[in-house]
């Protein structure tokens, strides 16, 4: 499987007052991340795209102003109208946070339809 890797840095305005990442931004960042590796896909007319439905976090040691890391998200699991994603928060070949995101494919009339191939393929290929 394809690992996409998303460059970021802390700035202040993530950070609490002793300069420590809010661990609420690590789900901003990682949605950014997920929305980078979509970047460019076209989507089918009428469909939402993917919606999460589930998102754990396990945070093993902190990230602080101006660090400067790489989110690494793969493709953990595939079904046919949904996936789950391992968001890893790497700096210095460490592991700083895992997000495990599950989200489903919607397409018009809100309702879960398979993942399109040309979508998956950029996750796979």
């Amino acid at each position: 499987m394809k690992t996409f890797k998303f460059p970021f840095s802390i700035a202040y305005a993530d950070t609490d007052a002793g300069g420590i990442a809010y661990h609420g931004r690590y789900i901003e960042i990682a949605e950014r991340a997920r929305m980078a590796m979509l970047r460019g896909v076209v989507f089918p007319e009428g469909d939402l795209g993917f919606v999460v439905r589930e998102l754990r976090a396990k945070y093993m040691r902190p990230l602080r102003l101006g660090d400067e890391f790489v989110v690494e998200t793969s493709l953990a699991k595939s079904g046919g109208a949904s996936l789950t994603l391992e968001q890893k928060f790497v700096k210095d070949g460490d592991v700083y946070a895992i997000l495990t995101v599950a989200a489903a494919y919607i397409g018009a009339g809100m309702r879960p339809r398979p993942i399109p191939e040309n979508v998956f393929a950029i996750m796979t290929d």
